[in-house]
C-alpha cells in the first residue's frame, strides 16, 4: 500500500503543480482548441496530466528498490520500455505536429523494447491452432507489439471527457491487481497498485472541474502499461485464461473497432479521421442535453462530467465479470459477446433517439 500511497502523492502534487503554475507553461501546454469536432471544454485547459502519472510511477518503483530491488527493477525497465510512447504523445501535447502514425509507431517501438529486453510477449490467446502459431518468435513479436500499440490507441480514442479515460484505466488497474494477487505475480501486483495511485492522483484534478487533461502522453503511456502487465500477467501464469484481457479492455476496444467498421463502411470516410459520434459523445449530445439549463461554463463543464459515469457503468459491464472469471475461458467469451451486444444496443437506440427515459438526465436531478 506505500506503494499507491506514494504514487497518488506525487502524481496529486505534480498535476497540481502544472495547473496552478499553467500561466507559466500555457504557450506549449495548453489546448486552446474550444471548436474542435471532438472538443467539449469551455477554456483553455493544460494537456499534460500523464507527466503526473509518470512521475508518480517512477517515484514508487524507485522506492520499493531497497525491500524488493527484483520488482523494482523490473517496473523501472517497463517503464524505460514504455518512453517512446509517452514522449511521442507529450511531444504532441506540447507542439501538436505528432502525426498519429507517428505515435503509433513510437508506440510499437516501446512494445518491441519490452520484448526484447524484458522479454513481454503474446506466447497464447486460449485457441490451440493460433497458440502453435504464436510459439514462432516472429509471430508472436508481430501480434504483441500491434496489440501493445492497439490498446494504447484505444485508451487515446476513449479520453474524451472529465474522469472517462482515467476512471476505466483505474478499475482495469484494480482488476489486474486482485488477478496478480490470486496467482501470486508480484512485479504485476506492485505496478497495478502504483498506477492506480497515480492514476487517482490526477483523477481527482480532472475529475469534476476538469482542471488538467491526461493529453495523449498520459493516455498512450496508461495503455503501453496496461497492455504490458496483462500480456505479463497471461504469458507467466498459465492459470490466466488469455481471455480474460480481452474481457477486461472490451470497452476501449469494442470502441475503436465499431468506429473503424462505422467510419469505413457506414460513412465511406477515412477511419482516422476524426468524428463527433463516438458513443461518448452521443451520451453527451444527447443523453445530457437536459442537464443544463444554460450554455454557462460552470454548466457546460457539469454537462461533461455527468458524461463519464454512464462510460464507467458501461465499462464495468466488462471488468467485473472479467475480474470474477479470469480463469474461465469460455465464461468470458460469453461475456465479449454480451458486452458487444450491450454496446451495439445501446449506440442505435441512442443514434434513433430511443434510449429508455430513465437514461436521459434532466435538469434539477442529481
Amino acid at each position: 500500500m506505500l506503494s499507491f500511497a506514494l504514487g497518488f502523492l506525487v502524481s496529486l502534487l505534480i498535476t497540481l503543480l502544472i495547473v496552478r503554475y499553467a500561466h507559466l507553461h500555457e504557450k506549449f501546454s495548453t489546448d486552446t482548441d474550444l471548436a474542435g469536432v471532438q472538443k467539449f471544454h469551455v477554456r483553455p485547459v493544460p494537456r499534460i496530466g500523464g507527466t503526473g502519472i509518470l512521475l508518480g510511477l517512477l517515484a514508487s518503483a524507485v522506492q520499493l528498490h531497497r525491500a524488493y530491488p527484483a520488482v523494482s527493477g523490473s517496473i523501472l525497465w517497463l517503464i524505460a520500455c514504455g518512453t517512446p510512447a509517452f514522449g511521442s504523445g507529450l511531444v504532441e501535447d506540447l507542439t501538436k505536429r505528432v502525426s498519429p502514425l507517428t505515435r503509433l509507431v513510437c508506440t510499437m517501438a516501446a512494445a518491441a523494447l519490452a520484448w526484447f529486453f524484458l522479454d513481454i510477449a503474446v506466447t497464447r490467446i486460449s485457441v490451440p491452432p493460433l497458440d502453435f502459431l504464436l510459439s514462432y518468435a516472429a509471430i508472436s513479436f508481430v501480434v504483441t507489439v500491434l496489440a501493445v500499440a492497439a490498446l494504447a490507441n484505444a485508451i487515446n480514442i476513449i479520453d474524451g471527457f472529465n474522469g472517462l479515460a482515467s476512471m476505466v484505466a483505474f478499475m482495469m488497474f484494480a482488476s489486474l491487481a486482485y488477478v496478480a494477487f490470486q496467482v501470486h505475480d508480484p512485479v504485476v501486483l506492485s505496478a497495478s497498485f502504483m498506477m492506480m495511485g497515480a492514476v487517482l492522483g490526477f483523477f481527482i484534478w480532472n475529475f469534476p472541474a476538469g482542471l488538467i487533461f491526461l493529453g495523449d502522453g498520459g493516455a498512450y503511456f496508461i495503455g503501453f502499461m496496461l497492455a504490458e502487465l496483462s500480456i505479463l500477467l497471461v504469458m507467466r501464469n498459465r492459470d490466466v485464461s488469455a481471455w480474460y484481457p480481452v474481457l477486461l479492455f472490451m470497452y476501449p476496444i469494442f470502441e475503436t473497432c465499431f468506429s473503424i467498421y462505422r467510419k469505413k463502411f457506414i460513412r465511406g470516410m477515412s477511419p482516422g479521421i476524426p468524428d463527433g459520434v463516438h458513443l461518448h459523445m452521443l451520451v453527451y449530445k444527447r443523453l445530457m442535453r437536459w442537464a443544463v439549463g444554460a450554455r454557462t461554463a460552470r454548466e457546460l463543464t457539469r454537462r461533461n462530467s455527468l458524461t463519464s459515469p454512464y462510460l464507467w457503468l458501461l465499462c464495468l459491464i466488462a471488468v467485473v465479470p472479467a475480474t470474477l472469471f479470469w480463469r474461465h475461458t469460455l465464461h468470458l467469451f460469453c461475456f465479449v459477446v454480451v458486452f458487444a451486444a450491450t454496446y451495439v444496443w445501446l449506440y442505435v437506440s441512442i443514434v434513433r433517439f430511443k434510449s429508455p427515459r430513465w437514461m436521459v438526465v434532466r435538469k434539477g436531478k442529481r
